[in-house]
């Protein structure tokens, strides 16, 4: 099918972007990437009379460091990422989780904001940016805000955003130097949404576990963090048994629904494995 007939905009600034929103109200749509927007206007899932495209703002492109985070404009596709000497040095995981999202013609024009913006479980992005403890700056007819990326999902395809808002920027603090980092994605072929993945970051000393964060996608209606299975391994050298417990943890508390990747129970067994795959490379990463 084709989308219904609707009016294009394509500012050239936030301010004119969030001006359009405010004055289309429920008659206007963000465009980011498309990847997500499109496809539901073609089945007629979503039908907004006017179409703002974001890609004609400079200002929403690029990464910077900014004191002990690195900002990264919401309109950054998935490629440049990829091709961030920036991000592959400090933050890397998120350098190897861009690799691993869809297939090379979608990151070329996905972008990170339209990821993590839409509140789509399936994405890898939300998980990985609630497991770097990072936020997101939103900005309105109202002003700008900060939001941590722990607190903006609320449900499926459910967020933060206020109606007019657009995410302009993603600040992630920077981990410490020579912590350990995987990002573990199951998936039934190259592009397709992860059966199921798991985020960790974490530090070791004395080859004990000292912090570590556990993200998890596609395993619930949002993204995950698995607190309790962190706190399992700290203080741990990570043995199998440890290991073991994390899993369980994390299997706990994760809620997928039965889908053409799998029945409940199937999802949940392989998002533990997952779990346990993601902390032993991120241990062997850290040394």
């Amino acid at each position: 099918m084709i989308p219904g007939a609707f009016a294009y905009h394509r500012p050239t600034s936030v301010q004119d972007a969030v001006g359009l929103l405010a004055q289309f109200g429920d008659d206007g749509r963000a465009l980011a990437g498309g990847h997500s927007l499109i496809p539901m206007m073609k089945l007629r899932l979503a039908a907004p009379a006017n179409l703002v495209d974001l890609g004609g703002i400079a200002e929403l492109k690029g990464v910077r460091a900014e004191g002990d985070e690195i900002v990264v404009g919401a309109m950054t596709t998935q490629h440049d990422l990829i091709g961030a000497g920036l991000l592959a040095d400090k933050i890397p995981i998120l350098h190897e989780t861009a690799l691993l999202i869809a297939d090379p013609q979608v990151r070329y024009c996905g972008t990170i904001g339209g990821n993590v913006a839409n509140g789509d479980p399936g994405n890898d992005m939300p998980a990985l940016m609630m497991t770097l403890g990072a936020s997101y700056r939103l900005e309105g007819a109202s002003g700008a805000r900060d939001v941590a990326a722990a607190e903006f999902y609320q449900g499926a395809y459910f967020t933060a955003l206020e109606p007019g808002e657009i995410l302009t920027s993603i600040s992630v603090p920077i981990p410490a130097a020579g912590h350990g980092y995987a990002y573990e994605k199951l998936k039934r072929k190259v592009g397709d949404y992860a059966t199921a993945a798991a985020a960790v970051v974490l530090t070791m000393s004395g080859g004990k576990v000292i912090t570590c964060a556990i993200g998890l996608t596609n395993l619930s209606e949002t993204p995950l963090l698995a607190t309790d299975a962190a706190k399992t391994v700290i203080g741990s050298s990570l043995d199998a048994a440890t290991l073991k417990k994390a899993a369980a943890a994390a299997v706990a508390i994760m809620s997928p629904a039965a889908d053409a990747r799998g029945p409940v129970e199937y999802r949940k067994h392989v998002g533990g494995i997952m779990v346990m795959r993601a902390l032993s490379r991120a241990m062997a990463i850290a040394g």
